[in-house]
């Protein structure tokens, strides 16, 4: 990977469909998350698709899958399989994974060897579709593996496109993506690197708050347009947390090309600009220089 060639790192990307044709939700939840986002068209590029999407456009993306298995009964996407893809295509390909913290011991010896046999780089955690709090116990072995072998842990925080219109939210309850459940995180795991998924929608205020007390807390921009941000966030990004802000997407859902058209009308200063785009998530991945 050839970081100088690339006008943008993007650190948010789902591997929606595995190589067999599974998708990683159930067909209720799948339609009614496109019509949220109002998607047009088929949204389920395979591995390869998405790699050859990015290189077109010069791009790197941070790609995952969603485990969630316990609680939707949707087996994910396998995680070999995303970090076996970005492996076959390192120009443009960075794999993270996620594991399920209901797994328990499992899921903490799979994350060690996700790590160092697969090169996985950083692991999603959807608290919402998991069915769980940042800072239950629950999850502290995987904090533990994720610290230690310096990967990142990305929490989805604020409201969820997944299960929206569904009668009773498709059963997903908001309550456990209130970003302030990942301060206890970030103060229990003072080297974990962190980063909030997604303007924090009904809870910006606590995200920034959180992202500017704890250092190795950064916040992704991803699943909204960048027309729709907090006037605060656009602010903070500007100024306080302009090393710590990253650009996101959420393809397939919202596509790079929409949301780098609608962040070119920011007020983001010149000199930031390159920064949320693509300096900060190289920092923050350890990508080298060519």
């Amino acid at each position: 990977m050839n970081i100088d060639e690339l006008t943008a790192i993007d650190v948010h990307t789902h591997a929606e469909v595995s190589s067999k044709g599974a998708a990683s939700l159930d067909e209720d939840l799948y339609a009614a998350s496109g019509a949220y986002f109002k998607v047009e068209g088929d949204r389920k590029p395979t591995l390869e698709e998405m790699a050859a999407y990015y290189r077109e456009r010069k791009m790197a993306a941070v790609v995952f899958t969603v485990d969630a298995e316990a609680a939707t009964g949707t087996e994910p996407v396998p995680n070999e399989e995303v970090a076996e893809a970005a492996a076959a295509n390192p120009d443009v390909l960075i794999p993270f994974a996620s594991l399920d913290p209901h797994r328990g011991r499992a899921a903490v010896k799979r994350a060690r060897r996700l790590v160092e046999e697969h090169g996985v780089r950083g692991f999603k955690f959807h608290p919402s579709i998991q069915g769980f709090f940042p800072d239950d116990r629950l999850a502290y072995g995987l904090y533990e593996v994720i610290e230690e072998t310096g990967a990142i842990a990305l929490f989805h925080t604020g409201q969820t496109g997944i299960g929206a219109g569904v009668p009773g939210g498709g059963g997903i309850r908001l309550k456990y993506s209130n970003p302030l459940y990942v301060d206890d995180v970030a103060a229990d795991f003072p080297h974990l690197k962190i980063i909030l998924a997604h303007p924090s929608f009904p809870w910006q205020d606590e995200a920034l708050a959180v992202a500017t007390h704890k250092p190795g807390v950064h916040i992704d921009l991803s699943g909204w347009s960048p027309k729709y941000f907090p006037p605060q966030l656009v602010k903070y990004a500007n100024s306080l947390l302009q090393d710590k802000v990253l650009f996101g997407s959420d393809y397939p859902v919202l596509t790079p090309d929409r949301w780098l058209a609608d962040f070119a009308q920011l007020p983001i200063k010149d000199e930031v600009r390159p920064k949320i785009l693509k300096e900060n998530a190289a920092r923050l991945l350890g990508l080298p220089r060519a």
